[in-house]
Order: C-alpha cells, then sequence, then structure tokens
C-alpha cells in the first residue's frame, strides 16, 4: 500500500488516463481486475466552468466507483483551472484532482496552451498547482512528460516545482512531447525524478507485459506503475502484472470467449450509463483491440459497425464465438 496525501492506495497498477476510453464503466471493469488506482480521461477545465452539458455528463457514474480515483482536468489559466476543481471536488468530493501537463495532441498541447505545453513555462506551473491545491481539500496530482523535446527535458525541474506548489504526487511518461509515442521509453528521466522529489513517482510508458511493469519497478525505483494503452481489449493484464510483481508468479492467459465475454459484458454497462445509441458508438473505441488476432475480425467489425441495436450485436459475437470454437 502507498499513499496520495490522506488517499490509501492498494497496490502499484493506476490506470492510466486515456482519451475516449477512461470513464466509469472501463474504470470499474479494471478494479474488478485489480487495479489500485485510476485517473479519467482529461476534461476540459474551460468546458467545466462555461458548465458545457457533455463535459459536466463526463462526471457521471464516478461516484460508484470502489477504487480510489482522479478526475484529470486540462487547461492553461490557473484561475480556470482552480475553478474547474471546486467543480469537480462538489460533485464528486472523494475525487483528487489531477491536472494534465503531459497530452501532446496538437489541439490541446498547441492550439490550447496547455498539456505538455505547460512544460515550457515553469513558472506557470507553480501558479497552476498551487492555485488548484488551496482550492480543492484532497489531494492534487500532475502527469507530466520527461520534457518538450530532447534539447528541453525539464522533468527534474518540473517536478520539483509541482512538489513545492502542493502536489501530492506525479505521474511521468519517460519521453518528451515532441517524440508522442514513438521510440523507447525512457526509464533514467523517471528514475531522476524518483531521486528529486519526496512525494509519490507513478513510472508511465511501455508497459504491455508484467516484464516491464516489474522492470519500470525495479530500475527508476517508482512508486507504482501507470498502464494505458497496453490494457486496451487487454485489462487481464492488470492481474498479470499483480501476480508477477508479488509473487513471481506468471499467469495463464484468457481465451477468446473470456475477450468476447468481457467485449459483452463492458458494453451492457455502457448502456446503464449512456444509453443505447451512444454506448454502441463508444464501445467502438474498444471492439477491435478485443478482437485483435483473431481470425475474420474485420468482417465482424464490420457487422457490428452496421448493427441497429445491441441484441443485434450480441447476436453476432454469440455466433463469432461458435465460429471460433469451430476452428
Amino acid at each position: 500500500m502507498w499513499h496520495i496525501g490522506n488517499i490509501d492506495i492498494p497496490n502499484k497498477i493506476v490506470l492510466a488516463p486515456m482519451a475516449g476510453v477512461s470513464d466509469p464503466v472501463y474504470i470499474n471493469l479494471c478494479a474488478q481486475m485489480g487495479a489500485g488506482y485510476a485517473i479519467s480521461e482529461l476534461i476540459s477545465a474551460e468546458a467545466l466552468v462555461r458548465e458545457n452539458a457533455k463535459t459536466l455528463e463526463m462526471l457521471d457514474g464516478f461516484e460508484k466507483l470502489t477504487i480510489p480515483y482522479a478526475i484529470q482536468l486540462f487547461g492553461a489559466s490557473a484561475e480556470t483551472l482552480a475553478k474547474a476543481a471546486k467543480i469537480v471536488n462538489q460533485k464528486l468530493p472523494k475525487a483528487i484532482i489531477d491536472l494534465n501537463m503531459g497530452c501532446p495532441v496538437p489541439k490541446v498541447a498547441l492550439r490550447a496552451g496547455a498539456g505538455s505545453a505547460l512544460l515550457k513555462d515553469p513558472e506557470r506551473v507553480r501558479e497552476i498547482v498551487s492555485k488548484v491545491s488551496k482550492a480543492v481539500d484532497v489531494p492534487v496530482t500532475v502527469k507530466i512528460r520527461s520534457g518538450w523535446d530532447e534539447k528541453s527535458k525539464n522533468a527534474v525541474l518540473i517536478a520539483r516545482i509541482c512538489e513545492e506548489a502542493g502536489a501530492k504526487a506525479i505521474a511521468i511518461h519517460g519521453r518528451t512531447r515532441s517524440a508522442g509515442y514513438a521510440g523507447k521509453v525512457d526509464l533514467e528521466i523517471i528514475k531522476e525524478v524518483v531521486g528529486a522529489v519526496h512525494i509519490p513517482v507513478i513510472g508511465n510508458g511501455d508497459i504491455t507485459s508484467c516484464f516491464e511493469a516489474k522492470r519500470m519497478l525495479d530500475e527508476t525505483g517508482c512508486t507504482a506503475v501507470m498502464i494505458g494503452r497496453g490494457l486496451l481489449g487487454n485489462p487481464w493484464l492488470i492481474k498479470e502484472c499483480l501476480a508477477y510483481i508479488e509473487n513471481g508468479e506468471i499467469i495463464k492467459k484468457v481465451s477468446f470467449k473470456e475477450k468476447i465475454t468481457m467485449l459483452k459484458e463492458q458494453i451492457k454497462e455502457l448502456i446503464k450509463l449512456k444509453g443505447e445509441k451512444r454506448a454502441l458508438l463508444e464501445i467502438r473505441n474498444h471492439f477491435m483491440y478485443y478482437l485483435r488476432g483473431l481470425p475474420q475480425n474485420k468482417e465482424i467489425k464490420i457487422k457490428v459497425y452496421n448493427a441497429k441495436n445491441k441484441d443485434e450485436v450480441f447476436k453476432i459475437l454469440d455466433e463469432y464465438i461458435i465460429f471460433l470454437e469451430k476452428q
């Protein structure tokens, strides 16, 4: 167990914030697999303060989660982020506030001057973390990258500023903004951040197996590991990581039937939260990940995308299970 401020986190596996993915249904699914802590997809502080209906809806369902979680906010204005944090704090008093200073997406980092663009302005980072920390009575955390580009790797400086300004934990993706998701994650920069601060550091990047999770923990000394894309279509990776990290055990891979059954369960829960029409659209973010590597998955994808309702989707998936069993 470790701690973010006064909040207990039961294990070392953290669910990364992923746009269009990290909603309460997905987080709850990963909690069932054993995730100890989760962060929502990034939410616009500006839109929250303007009381945008669709943005406010993004907060629905989190109050039912059974594991510690954070709502991740992005923005460039300290005042706006502080106001947005207060809105989240009032609606979800148990939610940690996480500040996104690592998103490399151009519409966030370039046009909005938020996300990883903030790494270029350390004093603005200090102002944001300070004002948000003072605005709420829950822990505030920050997600960063190693720097804007290879010539400006300033994660150590940014991490120290965040700690001084009141942050209770730092998550660092070991790549620069300019690298995006290309190349290998830099474990050394994560290790340097660990050595530079006294708050928990969560390492992030390239974890697609239990071996990579253990390696990051061992080589960097980070408190926990954050897993994102490696979990898409494979939430069982959480169980694998926990078994290997805690007991040195390698557990059996799941069957295709278990994967499709989990996909159906996710659809059912998403319908409860968002309604059938919207759920069937949003599940497309997950669909091909669950069926990755299976025969004729593209044909099944087309059939599902053309299905008019949940019953048609489930019929297609049930018939696909029968087809796979005969292979």
